[in-house]
């Protein structure tokens, strides 16, 4: 075992530890708590309780400190056996506790597992630590509602959360870390920066692009359609709706079930939303008869795709109901599948980096759960052929792609990419994907170099995937402040005073399509500097008496300061390099 695996075995081993200890604590608030569940999770642990009143942030307080008295009394954690059965009786005042007894007994269990600590006993199988005196430092941070088993039929139970770290300074960097994602939240900035809204009477999960915010991504897909013309994509646009009968030939209609929005017509025909667009895409290819010499046949396509989210679900632009896709899909011969691959690794890489996010890029190979092959389409000697492709990639590519067992796509396996923002999170988009089954679903057919009919292969990828969950990633990454060539205002003109206004028009004129704005109102040049530094304007051209009569500007550079005196086809001619070159 590695000392990483240890030292994560140990840990969770504490924080769930110091979930009994919070149940304790909350017990001896409201000793007619009853008891859910006490899980460690990812950074901390939770409990989740039914209590005679609704928790307030005040409570954490009263809770922790009831939690310190106990660990500072170096209790003990033991542990013992009974019967199912014995244990269902002890239990008769904590219905949530016999309702996991009764679980385990129909799978089989005939006795459980409980631990002591002090006067406190738990329903667990544990491990915990010895005593009280190994738990790490912790911080009780929330309060929350949770449906008990994550059920909406159930009864919706109150849940503490709680942070812990080996070490204090692990848990106070973490603790500022998640203040500064605050601060970053894309809910906030987008809010704050004019990008996107939500109505209550379109609907949640339904975002509304401001005309700042579809700039970026107008910019976006135009940036990334470029990229991927030069790799000979060709662009299609396909209907945002189909009859039924196509996702049940694709097999998304078995996937996504409940997710599927069904649209009935005044001629009562069935259709559903586009839940994904490789069906659509796949209707163009089989239009007409295809030769080997035309392959490989690549689209491209950025359009809405629909799939129906639980509302508790539903998160700013993380979850949503109308999700803007940036995908394509290649139709090519075996022969080829491997260089499409290559190809699409390294557009990959060469726009990520532009963004500066390649250095923290890790790979997984998402292979088949192959204890559950019902879960997919397609037969297994295809697939295992396509893994062994992807696996090769990965080798020649030095990838290092860890294999994932279980997360491959309905169709096939696939090399899912992950990068790590500003704030350590890890976020995973871009996808290239092998799929043999679906041209064979469809009786997608070419003509090989023999007069034979062949099946073509496809191959699946999204550089951007999904344009709102892309628009997280930025927002959160860059903390608003865009790079120049994204921001939807690149320069502001900030005129001392009215009499400069006019030069500060011309000098708009001159940077034609340099995505400018003048700040022409009769305030303070200080107060326009804040507000266009609150904006996160990459650019602001001071213009005064001296600017004016050397005809030149005072440049501003957002997050960097004053930048000195230039004139202006100076400073156009390197913003426009700046753009041109698409950095971070």
């Amino acid at each position: 075992m590695s000392k990483q695996i240890k030292e994560s075995q140990e840990i969770e081993i504490k924080r769930h530890s110091l979930s009994h200890v919070l149940a304790v604590a909350v017990q001896k608030m409201f000793p007619d708590a009853k008891l859910g569940i006490g899980p460690a999770i990812d950074n901390g642990f939770y409990y989740d309780f039914e209590l005679p009143r609704s928790l307030i942030p005040e409570d954490l307080k009263t809770i922790t400190s009831n939690m310190k008295k106990l660990i500072a009394g170096n209790a003990k954690f033991e542990r013992y056996e009974m019967p199912a059965d014995e244990a269902f009786k002890k239990l008769e005042n904590e219905p949530y506790k016999q309702e996991l007894i009764n679980d385990l007994k129909n799978k089989g269990e005939t006795n459980v597992s409980f631990y002591k600590t002090g006067d406190f006993e738990d329903l667990c199988a544990g491990p915990h630590v010895a005593s009280t005196k190994d738990l790490p430092p912790f911080k009780l941070t929330s309060i929350a509602g949770a449906y008990w088993k994550g059920s909406e039929e159930n009864i919706m139970m109150q849940r503490v959360y709680g942070l812990a770290f080996s070490t204090q300074s692990e848990l106070d960097d973490y603790i500022k870390m998640q203040e500064e994602a605050k601060k970053r939240d894309h809910r906030k900035l987008g809010k704050e920066l004019d990008l996107f809204v939500f109505s209550d009477l379109i609907g949640p999960g339904l975002p509304l692009f401001t005309p700042k915010g579809t700039v970026i991504l107008d910019e976006l897909q135009k940036h990334i359609e470029n990229l991927c013309r030069k790799h000979g994509f060709q662009k299609v646009s396909t209907p945002h709706l189909a009859k039924l009968e196509l996702y049940e030939i694709s097999g998304h209609k078995q996937k996504f079930g409940d997710e599927l929005f069904h649209v009935k017509s005044h001629f009562k025909q069935d259709y559903v939303l586009k839940p994904v667009q490789c069906p659509h895409q796949i209707q163009i290819y089989a239009s007409r008869p295809r030769s080997y010499r035309d392959l490989p046949i690549r689209y491209m396509e950025s359009n809405k795709q629909y799939r129906d989210e639980k509302p508790g679900e539903i998160s700013g632009l993380k979850r949503v109901i109308a999700i803007t896709v940036e995908d394509g899909h290649t139709f090519c011969t075996k022969a080829q599948v491997k260089t499409e691959i290559i190809t699409l690794v390294k557009l990959i890489q060469d726009f990520y980096d532009s963004l500066g996010l390649l250095k923290t890029l890790k790979v997984t190979l998402s292979v088949r759960d192959y204890s559950s092959p019902e879960k997919y389409i397609g037969e297994p000697a295809d697939w295992y052929e396509c893994e062994k492709i992807l696996q090769e990639v990965s080798d020649k590519m030095r990838l290092e792609a860890k294999r994932c067992e279980g997360e491959a796509a309905l169709y096939g396996p696939k090399l899912d990419f992950m990068f790590k923002d500003a704030l350590g999170n890890e976020i995973q988009i871009p996808t290239v994907q092998i799929d043999f089954a679906t041209p064979k679903r469809f009786n997608l057919t070419y003509t090989d170099k023999h007069g034979k009919d062949a099946i073509p292969v496809m191959v699946h990828r999204a550089i951007l995937g999904s344009y709102e969950r892309f628009l997280v990633l930025l927002i959160e990454h860059f903390a608003g402040a865009l790079p120049t060539w994204l921001s939807p205002i690149q320069v502001k003109i900030l005129p001392i005073a009215d009499r400069h206004n006019e030069y500060a028009e011309k000098i708009k004129a001159t940077l034609g399509d340099i995505r400018t704005e003048v700040d022409d109102r009769t305030e303070s040049i200080g107060k326009k500097i804040r507000e266009a530094e609150m904006q996160k304007i990459p650019y602001m051209l001071i213009v005064g008496d001296k600017e004016v009569e050397e005809n030149k500007v005072a440049v501003r550079r957002y997050g960097k300061g004053d930048l000195g005196s230039k004139s202006v086809e100076e400073f156009a001619k390197e913003i426009l390099e700046e753009i041109q070159e698409r950095s971070a």
